[in-house]
């Protein structure tokens, strides 16, 4: 018998926020200016203020929806959705430690920068004793705060992660709890030379990928053509001539060509994400050319802003290495480049090649760095028997607070229908 434990019970669907990014499905009838939009049309939440939701409708842009007007697209989405809304609930009141990260960390920010936040939170020692797993995130409804279990951002700061370890050593890092302020008094237990690949080597790698995605949506109107003109047309086809476009050097025509395939691939992927397909393959992207798409206004998928960050992981690892200190606010020439490249005005092209040009200066400090070649595991284990301990005797001693006897009540174990 194929049987789960459910996290939580169920609730009603209309309380619940929908995280930004959810897939919806509009139940009723809207007009915007002379255009009626029908009850059933797809979307993606943009925005939450109350009762009030911000849609972005492909084609026709934002538009305004109450909540009960609306249902997630797909059922997965809606528990996921549920799971989220208790989740952050029940152990906001654990959390042990919080950061403001993001531009106005690095001294990019403008008036209207959102204000974002990570941290910590200690799972109470009954969350951690039943059957159900306990959640390892809490992340709000829009997306602005997540914070990370214990346990799992000690993890993730093993392993250099660039987000855990800015939350940790930012200057506006603050321990809530005395669990927090340990965290913040071991965290140089954590930062190593690996580093250098996680910040830097990924850096330049996503980089790259963001390179695909300006290849995909360049050619995106031409490929929409090609298809809508010639019906019969083949992904291999359509492959081959993209290939001839590409402006990059591949070592050989076969990769050239792969890699047009794949652009391919994740153009009829995004469009099947958005709804606007009916499966994620190349014959539905035909369907849907033919259908009219050259009419619609498709979003634009290039986000200026995951170049620029990731122009900045690449700085921030450099000084890192070489200087042995964490530094993440930029400031001079650099900071006016970034400015530039986040208010779209610089070519992703040049962007790739601004990075690969950095890299030499990130291999000498990683060769010379002053950082040891791994964390000291022996601390942060001590550090991580020490965390759960705490919260134990918490438990056992029922002291005040959200560990104690004012522990939220965790979730019962039930057999998922």
């Amino acid at each position: 018998m194929d049987v789960r434990l459910r996290a939580f019970g169920e609730a009603g669907g209309e309380e619940v926020d929908l995280p930004h990014g959810t897939e919806i499905v509009t139940r009723v009838d809207k007009l915007v200016g002379e255009r009626r939009l029908a009850h059933g049309t797809i979307g993606r939440v943009t925005k939450m203020e109350g009762d009030a939701v911000d849609v972005t409708i492909v084609g026709v842009g934002v538009v305004r929806y109450r909540r009960s007007e609306l249902a997630a697209r797909r059922v997965g989405q809606m528990s996921f959705a549920r799971r989220r809304h208790a989740a952050w609930g029940a152990l906001s009141p654990c959390i042990v430690l919080e950061s403001a990260v993001g531009s106005r960390a690095w001294g990019l920010s403008h008036e209207g920068s959102d204000h974002d936040r990570r941290g910590v939170f200690a799972l109470p020692f009954s969350w951690c004793s039943g059957l159900v797993a306990p959640p390892e995130d809490l992340v709000s409804a829009d997306g602005s705060a997540t914070y990370w279990s214990a346990s799992k951002c000690i993890a993730q700061a093993l392993r250099a992660d660039p987000n855990t370890l800015e939350t940790l050593f930012v200057p506006s890092a603050q321990a809530i709890d005395p669990i927090g302020e340990w965290l913040l008094a071991e965290r140089d237990a954590f930062v190593s030379i690996e580093i250098y690949g996680t910040f830097g080597r990924y850096a330049l790698a996503q980089l790259r990928r963001l390179e695909q995605g300006a290849r995909l949506h360049e050619h995106r109107s031409l490929v929409l053509t090609w298809a809508r003109d010639e019906p019969s047309l083949t992904l291999d086809v359509a492959a081959d001539r993209l290939a001839d476009r590409t402006p990059r050097l591949f070592p050989s025509r076969d990769e050239a060509v792969n890699q047009a395939k794949q652009w391919l691939k994740q153009l009829y992927r995004s469009l099947a994400d958005q709804g606007l397909v009916g499966a994620s393959d190349w014959a539905s992207l035909v369907a849907f050319a033919k259908g009219g798409a050259n009419d619609l206004d498709l979003p634009r998928e290039l986000r200026p802003k995951n170049a620029y960050n990731l122009l900045r992981l690449l700085w921030t690892a450099t000084e890192w290495l070489r200087s042995g200190e964490p530094t993440f606010e930029v400031s001079g020439a650099f900071r006016d480049r970034l400015w530039q490249i986040k208010r779209g005005e610089v070519a992703l092209v040049e962007v790739l090649e601004e990075a690969e040009r950095m890299m030499p200066a990130l291999d000498a400090a990683r060769d010379a760095s002053p950082l040891r070649k791994r964390p000291e595991l022996s601390r942060v284990n001590a550090l991580h028997r020490r965390i759960a301990e705490e919260i134990a005797r918490r438990h056992v001693e029922r002291d005040p607070g959200s560990w104690g006897k004012d522990a939220p009540t965790p979730p019962d174990a039930e057999w998922a229908e």
